[in-house]
């Protein structure tokens, strides 16, 4: 839409930032156009000659002052898909103020898009406060999905990031994207909406190209890990056999397999002393190494309940681990 203001004199001039280069006193241009609230002048000048005397007159002086363009744009600086598992990820984005006045951006995000694997959990919005392009917590400013940023002078930029985790639902290598919507507090809608007094100093302003809302999607692959466990036993009877009868012993074996891309952290086995059963003490191995039965420095515990292994962080598709110890029937 474009608005038109006859003056005296009969100049009309187009209120659009474009124009405003050609004109006696105009300011360089931005990228987003002259500043909104700058007033543009023009006088108009003419010389002319009537009998033997030139003369040269000026015409009053016409006064424009430039409405505010609203634009915005918003750009994934995640390029590359972010693994994430047991812990938060973090994706970044970079939104601009493509207008000529000063504006704040609502900020939305949203882990709900179509063909998602996953969807993730949106934990905080945060802005880059201190500019090194790492979120900080504890120093990034947070914000409530949806609300406000701070002001963004024209042609400047804010980075923004989204922490998001994994539900419980994901699985090893599912891909999510989330998306980061920017939309003007001044106003949005179809190009060339006209906001009467909404602008910078009450001046009006005008939805640019951008409809004064944009969005970018950066992506998300989860990176999980699942343990199985498979446990086994072995008889040795007092003659020699391989019967349960009082007084025999029983080995058990349990394997702990690890699959997927990521990792099991903090990974600890633990099995009970089946009723009818006495532990024999400093039967508790580790791939074969003995462990003690005491709560020391190495994995393994064995208490008067039952043992327990700790195998720490185990990373997907890694060794398996077995754990064996012998009972003896009552």
């Amino acid at each position: 839409m474009q608005r038109t203001s006859t003056f005296r004199g009969s100049i009309t001039l187009p209120v659009a930032a474009a124009f405003v280069g050609c004109l006696l006193g105009a300011q360089p241009a931005l990228a987003s156009g002259t500043l909104a609230g700058t007033l543009i002048q023009n006088t108009a000048t003419a010389t002319f000659s009537s009998g033997t005397s030139t003369s040269s007159i000026q015409s009053n002086t016409v006064t424009v002052k430039v409405d505010q363009l609203v634009g915005v744009a918003v750009t994934a600086l995640t390029t590359s898909p972010v693994t994430i598992g047991s812990s938060t990820a973090v994706l970044a984005y970079q939104v601009s103020n493509t207008g000529n006045g000063n504006d704040t951006f609502n900020l939305t995000g949203n882990p709900t898009v179509s063909g998602n694997g996953f969807t993730a959990t949106l934990q905080t919005v945060a802005i880059d406060t201190n500019g090194n392009g790492t979120y900080d917590p504890g120093v990034d400013t947070t914000l409530t999905n949806g609300t406000a940023s701070p002001e963004i002078a024209p042609d400047g930029s804010i980075k923004v990031f989204l922490v998001t985790s994994a539900p419980s639902t994901a699985t090893d290598t599912q891909t999510s994207q989330v998306r980061l919507t920017a939309t003007s507090a001044t106003g949005s809608g179809t190009p060339g909406t006209l906001l009467a007094g909404k602008g910078v100093g009450g001046v009006d302003a005008v939805v640019g190209a951008s409809g004064g809302t944009a969005n970018a999607l950066a992506s998300l692959i989860a990176s999980l890990a699942t343990v199985t466990l498979t446990k086994s036993a072995a008889v040795s009877d007092p003659y020699g056999g391989t019967l349960p009868v009082p007084g025999a012993t029983v080995t058990y074996s349990i394997v702990a397999h690890t699959a997927g891309s990521g990792t099991a952290s903090s990974l600890q086995v633990s099995d009970a002393f089946p009723t009818g059963t006495t532990y024999q003490a400093g039967t508790l191995t580790l791939n074969g190494s003995a462990l003690t039965d005491a709560s020391d420095s190495d994995a393994g515990t064995a208490t008067t309940t039952g043992v327990a292994v700790s195998l720490g962080n185990v990373t997907g598709g890694g060794a398996d681990k077995t754990i064996t110890f012998k009972v003896k029937i009552n």
